[in-house]
């Protein structure tokens, strides 16, 4: 049997060529003692309007056209400080969103040292998501100098419940 010496390009087979993405993930598992807590205050009909708490998983995907010196897409050595914010905004603390109308209440309770309130755009996977996506966004553009980019931020509460934000 005669076999062929050489794969046709994508180009003799009509397609356009596609340029080469590299692509590199980075997760923070449930066993990294992300507790938080938080209330989808809009949600009326359902019991995830009143406080509840998970220990957060994130996965971050990153993506360049070009490997850096070491071929890395990225160095996940940089991302200490990342993982560090991460402490700092999920670790033990209580996420409320800024147009939460019991807002003034959950300040008291900040200032009585009964929680570590953060207070961000909007609560749940999904806006969870987005805000640490728009962080991540930024420090990997900086620390990368716009090489890398950031493709996706996956959160999720536990094994059956996740949500992906990407642009």
């Amino acid at each position: 049997m005669d076999l062929p010496r050489s794969t046709p390009s994508s180009t003799s087979m009509g397609k356009p060529p596609s340029q080469e993405i590299y692509r590199s993930t980075k997760t923070y598992d449930h066993t990294e003692g992300l507790s938080c807590c938080f209330r989808q205050w809009k949600v009326s009909h359902s019991h995830c309007r009143l406080i509840h708490g998970y220990a957060l998983a994130f996965k971050f995907i990153f993506a360049t056209d070009r490997l850096d010196e070491h071929n890395w897409c990225l160095d996940f050595g940089g991302l200490k400080p990342v993982k560090e914010w991460l402490k700092h905004m999920f670790d033990h603390t209580m996420l409320v969103a800024k147009d939460d109308p019991e807002l003034p209440r959950f300040e008291i309770l900040q200032r009585d040292g009964l929680i570590e309130m953060r207070v961000i755009p909007t609560v749940g996977c999904e806006g969870t998501a987005k805000y640490v996506f728009d962080f991540l966004e930024n420090y990997t553009r900086e620390q990368t100098k716009n090489r890398v980019w950031l493709e996706s931020v996956e959160v999720k509460e536990h094994g059956g419940n996740s949500a992906i934000y990407s642009r």
